[in-house]
């Protein structure tokens, strides 16, 4: 773990973490919510984003991106922090669905054909919003390589990701924060 974890985890804590009782996005009930965007999208929290994922991101990568909209504010802070270190990520985005005017297709942003690429997400529970976004990120012609999210709240994800032979680094778990799997 690095330093940055412990600060990520107080900040998630503090800033991400809701109590009550919920009903997720699965179905399933729950006594915890987590808006991990909450930190994303502050700015001390995407630096502890940042540095947290630049230490497990391959240093050959050239592109960090996934699903919109959950990728979207992970992708872009970790790739414009990395730029202030002189790491040229380039960042994107998975459309839901295809465009079909202007520049067509499910890919918006900086991708290329061949790019190593990195699959982010604020909050897996799943997994399969990760794995769509690889997939579309395959079909487009560039290369998954790994999987980083701020929290794996589900624990089903890092099966999901060793099928396909994708590096999956959670940068925080649900126990990480106290709570268990699938509760």
């Amino acid at each position: 773990m690095t330093t940055a974890h412990p600060a990520l985890r107080d900040h998630v804590l503090r800033y991400a973490v809701r109590r009550g009782d919920f009903t997720l996005k699965s179905g399933a009930k729950s006594d915890w919510f987590l808006d991990t965007k909450q930190t994303a999208c502050r700015p001390d929290g995407i630096v502890l984003v940042a540095d947290a994922a630049l230490s497990v991101i391959p240093a050959d990568a050239d592109a960090i991106g996934g699903l919109t909209m959950g990728a979207d504010p992970v992708a872009f802070g970790i790739a414009a922090v990395a730029a202030t270190r002189g790491w040229r990520l380039r960042s994107f985005s998975v459309r839901k669905e295809s465009k079909d005017h202007g520049v067509t297709g499910r890919i918006a942003g900086a991708l290329q054909p061949g790019d190593r690429v990195i699959i982010t997400e604020d909050t897996v529970t799943r997994g399969t919003s990760l794995i769509e976004a690889a997939d579309v990120v395959r079909e487009f012609g560039a290369v998954p390589v790994a999987i980083v999210v701020i929290v794996d709240r589900g624990g089903t994800c890092a099966a999901m990701a060793a099928e396909r032979g994708i590096a999956y680094h959670p940068l925080l778990t649900a126990p990480d924060l106290g709570f268990d799997y699938g509760s």
